[in-house]
């Protein structure tokens, strides 16, 4: 069950300019290699930080085990629910800030170098991301899951960042039209979805405190 709880939590992994900046270089002058680069950089955090995560989680009451047995099965679920109330009240603050970062007039002439380490700073520490791999990680560990069960969560995240490449590869000039309208959707609307799931997963944890 752990791994169909944690799927949802993707959507929140690319609300925000997670997904701006794959649609800006899907339409940059060298979209293949960037739009890869980018994936690639994501790829590499999340699992860097879902694992580390993990294995600090494991060690200390994984699975009502570890070094703090039942404890620290509880104090890991209580920590998942201290970062989701961070996470969630991060997006709502975040909800209404229209102005784009600086670094995002950089999109239409980025390299693969760049978009590389974009894809791994954005994706592995903006705050909503590294709260919710790290959530994903000690979730998993309290409840005695297997580290593979986050593979999901992985693939699903690096799914929808490739979606705006995908599009261009299979739609051609129809997506690169599309692409600005589906930005300013998921501009003004993403952080309604990330809420309902943030909030979705907060019943899930609470449920294994109260038992």
């Amino acid at each position: 069950m752990s791994l169909v709880q944690i799927l949802p939590l993707a959507v929140v992994m690319i609300a925000g300019p997670q997904i701006l900046a794959p649609i800006f270089l899907a339409t940059s002058e060298n979209w293949r290699a960037n739009s890869t680069a980018y994936v690639f950089g994501a790829a590499l955090s999340i699992s860097l930080v879902v694992g580390i995560a993990y294995l600090i989680g494991n060690s200390l009451g994984g699975g009502g085990g570890g070094l703090l047995g039942p404890t620290g099965q509880q104090l890991l679920y209580g920590a998942v629910f201290v970062l989701l109330l961070y996470a969630a009240v991060e997006t709502y603050q975040k909800r209404n800030v229209s102005e784009p970062p600086k670094w995002m007039g950089k999109l239409t002439t980025a390299t693969p170098r760049f978009s590389f380490r974009l894809g791994f700073l954005l994706l592995g520490f903006f705050p909503t991301d590294i709260v919710t791999s790290i959530s994903v990680g000690t979730y998993l560990a309290a409840n005695g899951d297997p580290i593979t069960h986050a593979a999901g969560f992985v693939l699903l995240t690096l799914f929808i960042l490739a979606t705006p490449l995908l599009s261009v590869f299979v739609l051609g000039e129809r997506a690169e039209a599309a692409l600005p309208t589906l930005r300013d959707w998921m501009d003004d609307n993403s952080w309604i979805i990330s809420e309902a799931v943030i909030v979705l997963f907060i019943v899930l944890v609470l449920q294994n405190l109260l038992g």
